[in-house]
């Protein structure tokens, strides 16, 4: 037990011993330690007093350089001061000057103000005794002898009025003849269609007269049951081998007529026949007329037309005005808007389908009322023909307001095509009571002494009372009857309306 003490209080004693060794070397450790971060402390010090007296030195140089900026710069913005500062004394000095001599100029124009009214008063009393010597004078008050000076000055001016509208028109009636005149030659030197017209065939031959008799039928039924299926009024009369066919339709006629001469080249009549042959003929002249249609849209170049259009067009095969086949004068027009519009530069597939078009509502205006420009006009519209087109056709009699190059140039061809030489014809009667309704027309206005139709009817020349009717009245008549004409008188192409003034002056040497 003793040992095991023993053994136990050296063990203790050794750890004390060791324990106080080991701090006296950590103590010694630490003091080098301490020593050396003292040192180190010493060093930055130093170090950081040295960097900033060094910033101190680079700071009070760059203030030193500011300042003498700063300095430069002020003395700069002073000797800029000073400068304006002069140029403002300098201008306020000149507007001085300005405002006494502008003050100075109000003065002496006040004088001369006070002057002239002055004068004035003087020049207004002066002129008010003058007016009343004048008046004393002459007998007349100052209104009489206004009114005789403003009757002179409106004489002058109609004078001189007058001779300006004189030489105005003269120089445009110049230049507008000069120009249509090389448009119309080379569209007529491009025209080669023949002269010679269509007119539809209402008479049908037969071979003796016995065939009436047999046309008739027994009790009439044969030519009853023919009228029937064709809505065509047959007349027998006392003219030799020949029956006439009368409808407004012509379609019905030309259908009556194959119908008519088909039955007499077989020689068999009979109300079923007769049937039998006419819805032959109908469908024989339908494939014309549709034939015809798509040929005239051919020929004048205008493809892509519905067929219901290339129908009605091709129905004007069988129609004539004056005796001129309407569907060659729809082709015609059409050439002739087609070259007319290349001169002039207008829309030429405009131009050449209002031609072709234009007289579209004739081959349906027998059948629906209305004017044939509108009803062609609507008919083409149901169709989707272009408004353009459209307007054309509805404004090539100035039903409606013409409102494009190419409509006056679809009147123009149609003018052209239905006036030129060969075009069409009338009877005589017609003729002669054209003449004598065109003579009474003018022969109605005050101040007409004579007027003679002249060129076939084209042309109206007036004979005036020169003391009645002077220059410019002499103009306004010519206005007057042409446009009386227009709206009292059915006429192809344009009528001249040239109106005579003459004053002679006699004087005899004795």
């Amino acid at each position: 037990m003793a040992a095991i003490l023993g053994v136990v209080i050296g063990a203790i004693v050794g750890l004390a011993v060791g324990a106080l060794l080991g701090y006296a070397a950590k103590r010694s450790s630490t003091k080098d330690l301490e020593l050396e971060a003292q040192q180190s402390a010493a060093k930055l010090l130093s170090d950081a007093q040295q960097k900033e007296k060094e910033i101190l030195l680079g700071a009070k140089e760059e203030a030193i350089q500011v300042r003498g900026q700063a300095e430069q710069e002020a003395k700069t913005r002073r000797d800029e001061v000073l400068r304006l500062e002069q140029r403002v004394a300098n201008r306020e000095e000149n507007l001085d000057r300005k405002v006494d001599t502008l003050e100075r100029r109000e003065a002496a124009f006040g004088e001369k103000e006070q002057h002239i009214e002055a004068v004035r008063v003087e020049i207004e009393e002066l002129r008010k005794a003058k007016i009343t010597e004048v008046e004393r004078v002459s007998g007349m008050t100052g209104q009489e002898a206004r009114a005789l000076l403003l009757q002179e000055l409106e004489q002058e001016i109609r004078e001189e009025a007058n001779r300006i509208v004189r030489t105005l028109e003269a120089e445009a009636k110049e230049e507008a003849d000069r120009r249509s005149r090389s448009i119309l030659a080379t569209t007529m030197q491009r025209l080669m269609n023949d002269v010679v017209t269509e007119t539809t065939v209402s008479v049908v031959p037969i071979p003796s007269d016995d065939m009436k008799g047999r046309i008739i039928g027994r009790e009439g039924r044969n030519i009853r049951a023919l009228e029937n299926a064709t809505g065509v009024d047959l007349i027998i009369d006392d003219t030799p081998d020949a029956v006439t066919l009368s409808a407004f339709d012509p379609v019905r006629r030309e259908v009556a007529r194959v119908a008519l001469t088909k039955l007499v080249l077989d020689g068999r009549i009979h109300p079923t026949r007769i049937e039998e042959v006419v819805e032959k003929a109908k469908e024989e002249v339908a494939a014309s007329i549709k034939t015809a249609g798509e040929q005239a849209a051919i020929e004048a170049g205008c493809p892509g037309l519905h067929p219901e259009i290339l129908k009605t067009l091709g129905r004007l095969k069988y129609r004539t005005s004056y005796g001129q086949n309407q569907i060659k004068h729809a082709v015609e027009t059409s050439f002739i808007a087609a070259m007319i519009a290349t001169e002039v530069g207008a829309d030429i597939n405009v131009c050449r389908r209002g031609g072709l078009l234009h007289d579209l509502g004739k081959a349906i205006d027998h059948e629906i009322e209305g004017t044939h420009a509108a009803l062609g006009g609507e008919l083409a519209r149901r169709y989707n023909v272009s408004p353009a087109v459209v307007h054309c056709i509805e404004a090539h009699h100035e039903e409606i307001e013409v409102e494009s190059t190419e409509a006056v140039i679809v009147m123009i061809s149609d003018a052209i095509s239905g006036s030129r030489p060969g075009a069409r014809r009338e009877t005589l009667e017609l003729y002669i009571k054209r003449l004598e309704a065109l003579e009474s027309i003018a022969n109605s206005f005050k101040g007409v002494e004579k007027s003679f139709a002249i060129q076939a009817g084209r042309e109206i020349r007036i004979i005036v009372k020169p003391d009645e009717i002077d220059d410019l009245d002499s103009m306004r008549l010519a206005r007057d009857v042409s446009k009386k004409i227009e709206e009292s008188m059915e006429y192809p192409g344009q009528i001249k309306v040239t109106v005579v003034r003459e004053t002679r002056a006699s004087e005899y040497a004795r």
